[in-house]
């Protein structure tokens, strides 16, 4: 087996590497990355497993409705918690495709009976979603519903802010989430090599938070929201710009710029064409993704920070707030130092690999 081969050769080489005796339990070793590999499904699998569980949840929900159990509060409140409850202790017993479409299903019907029963209560509904997504997300340890968790208790508060008329909030959770995403992304191994739980949370975590940003800056983006002070936008914009400059300062390292002045070209030319996304975080937001993914080499997130950030480009030239002149130098300028910035990087990794 390859990667059995593989695997050994790698021990082999860091006990090599080491001044000093080092033990592995291969046979563990080995026994977990065969279970991983066995148990994996992809990206293309679990958005169909999640669809399918959508759409399953809206024929239960039908079903529901014909039924007449909608008239009863207290009936859609037990029977949301018991879906609930039973999804998250399905999903532990078995990690197979069909048992995954199953506990989404359910997960998301609970949920949505849930909501129905709760929505005379109040903005306790919020809270308890909360609650019970960060059971499910410790208790199921299921990479589905550990992502959908994320997304509920994301989407909870923002539901929150959006029905409390608290227009500023989300600005403040889109610096959060900026911080809280860029954390995930570069403590990666002090994460997963913390206990077994972390590890097995850390994948289905990181995709919720990269889905929730992405999905907090589609929320600022729509035109229909009450315009408030552009004071907001310059917190959320300011503090997603210090963090790209952070991993840009990670990316030097990475790609071995050691130039004083090489650093400070790409600084200037970095914070020239941040600037004008003071006034647009989504657009900085979108960036600071595909940084972060380019650091750690994770296709997935790359992938999402391009889309959203054709989205968001998009999304702000056909913005009213300002004007067609205004928009077209600010994305004029953005693409000129865009290209700068291209020639500049190609010009150096040339001149490393020639070397």
């Amino acid at each position: 087996m390859r990667n059995k081969e593989n695997i050994q050769t790698l021990l082999q080489d860091l006990r090599s590497a080491s001044d000093k005796e080092i033990h592995f339990d291969e046979e563990a070793i080995i026994a977990a990355y065969e279970e991983k590999n066995t148990n994996h499904q992809s990206l293309a699998i679990k958005i169909l497993s999640i669809f399918g569980g959508i759409m399953a949840c809206l024929a239960f929900l039908g079903f529901i409705f014909l039924a007449q159990i909608f008239d009863s509060q207290a009936g859609l409140i037990i029977l949301g918690i018991i879906c609930i409850a039973g999804s998250s202790y399905f999903s532990r017993l078995s990690k197979k495709t069909i048992t995954d479409t199953l506990s989404v299903s359910f997960f998301i019907t609970g949920f949505a009976l849930l909501g129905f029963g709760l929505s005379q209560k109040g903005d306790i509904i919020y809270l308890i979603f909360i609650v019970l997504a960060l059971c499910a997300l410790f208790l199921a340890q299921s990479y589905i519903l550990s992502f959908i968790s994320v997304l509920i208790i994301n989407g909870a508060i923002i539901a929150f802010a959006a029905d409390n008329n608290m227009h500023s909030l989300p600005y403040i959770i889109i610096a959060l989430q900026a911080l809280a995403t860029t954390f995930l992304f570069l403590q990666e191994a002090k994460i997963i090599t913390k206990n077994r739980t972390f590890a097995t949370l850390y994948d289905p975590v990181r995709t919720g938070m990269v889905f929730s940003f992405l999905f907090t800056l589609a929320f600022l983006s729509l035109e229909n929201l009450v315009a408030i002070s552009v004071f907001y936008n310059y917190i959320s914009s300011a503090v997603i710009i210090i963090a790209i400059l952070y991993v840009v300062t990670l990316l030097f390292k990475t790609l071995h710029v050691t130039n004083t002045m090489h650093k400070a070209i790409m600084y200037v030319l970095t914070i020239a064409l941040l600037l004008p996304t003071l006034l647009t975080p989504s657009i900085s937001g979108a960036i600071l993704i595909i940084l972060l993914s380019f650091l750690v080499n994770y296709r997935t997130g790359f992938v999402l920070g391009i889309i959203a950030l054709i989205y968001f480009i998009g999304k702000f030239y056909y913005d009213l707030h300002f004007t067609l002149l205004t928009k077209s130098i600010l994305l004029f300028v953005s693409g000129i130092i865009f290209l700068v910035i291209y020639f500049f990087t190609h010009k150096k990794l040339t001149a490393n690999e020639k070397i």
